[in-house]
């Protein structure tokens, strides 16, 4: 018996950069398809807003703006789906495969099926897809790490590196696509990208050994039946809604925050609740909820590059080099690349630091603060005109979002890991990335109040609200960090 546990654990034995070497497989996956997501995401709301003549839909610009920040918002909703499926029917290994294929499917509708019907069967699939892909992903990582391993955040970094050179590669070739050859040569070389993710992950799944492939609270018969029932209930109501003019692309925004809040209200109270769920996974979830609330304050400025940000780009910012103009969507390459260049440098500072390092509050705090000041520095260029804004100078700026989502969000993953109640291991991660929809869901709410004329105050406000909640977060840090009995 022993040899063959020892046999079956042999591949977890071997190492990735000092990490288990199942990372190689999930960075190679999270990589391809973060590729596929922002490179469509980078070019959508061009589709939506730029007229026919243009190759686009010709929707009003407010419209378009708010529907990316509620797709954006959606994907991340799915995630509790996709978080559901792992621990009650599937396990988390084969649900980030699934997940993947499903992802592809709604890239090639979106790359063959015209009009708004490929938009709406498109967005449907990815959401979906990436929503079960996402969270799995993270939490399946989690569990190659034993409690208390110094090298969990610096594995998690270097997980991180993956998700942003797919970041960084996906709206350079969409982008080019785009502009040379149409939208649609952009979203077909999206599902080439997650096709190509999925056979790198099919040909290596066994590094991965045996973790995530059982669900840990398994779905019985009668309980199958009445949460399908529940399932094909809301999707009569959504579809009642939106035959009804109650949902509008208009709106979807905002009636997406809406649910984000209340579902995640909901999802705390349930794990609050829970039998399964003791006590000192209780407290710690309880020390959950203020980072999750920072989470969500970052997101909704972070996740305008896709919104507000990429009109900025289409419209203020100077493209120029040495006389061609590269294309707009190109902006979301840029912080990509400073998340490639410090990621490394982030990964050995966490790991070489230790315990010494920030505890978690306060990481988060640096994080929301950042991006706050990060904001902030659009200010001097908001009373230029036209197309005067060198793109060197957001560039710059770029680099203070890396470093602000350096200090918060691989520390969210892993420490949501840690703080998961066992009976909602992948369940928990949904919730996070609840925190991140309900973020990019508010980036889409806030893109309608943005208008040139009016950036002195858009950027400044927002900035400054930013720069206070990391400042409170920061106060009560230590609070929190007592309520994480024992995660640093």
């Amino acid at each position: 018996m022993a040899d063959a546990v020892g046999t079956e654990n042999a591949p977890a034995q071997r190492t990735f950069f000092g990490h288990p070497v199942g990372l190689a497989n999930l960075f190679g996956v999270e990589l391809w398809e973060r590729f596929s997501y922002y490179g469509m995401l980078t070019i959508l709301g061009y589709y939506l807003y730029y007229s026919l003549t243009e190759g686009g839909l010709g929707l009003p610009k407010a419209t378009a703006t708010g529907v990316v920040g509620a797709y954006g918002g959606l994907v991340y909703l799915s995630t509790v789906l996709g978080g559901w499926v792992a621990d009650r029917l599937l396990g988390m290994e084969r649900t980030v495969l699934y997940g993947g294929v499903v992802v592809m499917f709604g890239h090639i509708a979106l790359a063959v099926l015209p009009g708004l019907t490929g938009v709406g069967v498109g967005l449907i699939l990815i959401a979906l897809g990436s929503g079960a892909l996402k969270a799995n992903a993270s939490s399946l990582l989690g569990t190659l790490y034993d409690d208390g391993d110094p090298r969990r955040d610096g594995g998690f970094t270097l997980f991180y590196l993956g998700i942003n050179l797919g970041s960084f590669v996906g709206p350079l070739i969409t982008g080019l696509l785009q502009t040379k050859v149409g939208f649609h040569y952009g979203f077909g070389a999206a599902a080439v990208g997650m096709a190509l993710g999925l056979t790198q992950y099919v040909v290596f799944r066994r590094n991965l050994g045996s973790h995530g492939r059982t669900p840990p609270n398994p779905l019985s018969r009668s309980q199958f039946v009445r949460t399908a029932s529940i399932a094909a209930a809301v999707v009569v109501v959504v579809v009642v809604a939106f035959v009804f003019g109650l949902i509008t692309l208009a709106n979807l925004s905002q009636v997406t925050t809406g649910i984000l809040v209340v579902a995640s209200i909901a999802y705390f109270a349930v794990m609050l609740r829970s039998p399964r769920v003791e006590p000192l996974e209780r407290t710690r979830v309880r020390a959950f909820i203020p980072l999750f609330i920072a989470n969500a304050v970052f997101w909704s400025l972070f996740q305008q590059i896709f919104t507000v940000l990429a009109v900025y780009s289409d419209e203020r910012m100077n493209w120029s080099i040495f006389g061609w103009r590269a294309p707009s969507n190109w902006i979301g390459s840029i912080e990509p690349v400073w998340i490639i260049l410090l990621s490394p440098a982030f990964a050995a500072m966490w790991t070489k630091l230790g315990r010494r390092a920030p505890t978690t509050p306060r990481k988060f705090a640096y994080g929301v603060i950042g991006m706050g000041v990060a904001f902030l520095l659009f200010l001097p260029m908001a009373g230029t005109t036209g197309r005067s804004v060198p793109a060197l100078f957001v560039a710059a700026i770029m680099a203070v979002f890396a470093i602000s989502e350096l200090m918060l969000s691989p520390i969210g993953l892993s420490v949501t890991t840690q703080l998961a109640p066992n009976a909602f291991r992948a369940q928990m991660m949904a919730l996070y990335f609840f925190s991140v929809g309900l973020g990019t869901s508010m980036s889409g709410v806030l893109s309608g109040y943005y208008h040139p004329d009016r950036e002195l105050a858009y950027f400044g406000i927002l900035g400054a609200v930013a720069v206070g909640v990391g400042v409170i977060v920061w106060t009560f840090a230590p609070r929190v960090s007592r309520l994480m009995e024992g995660v640093h």
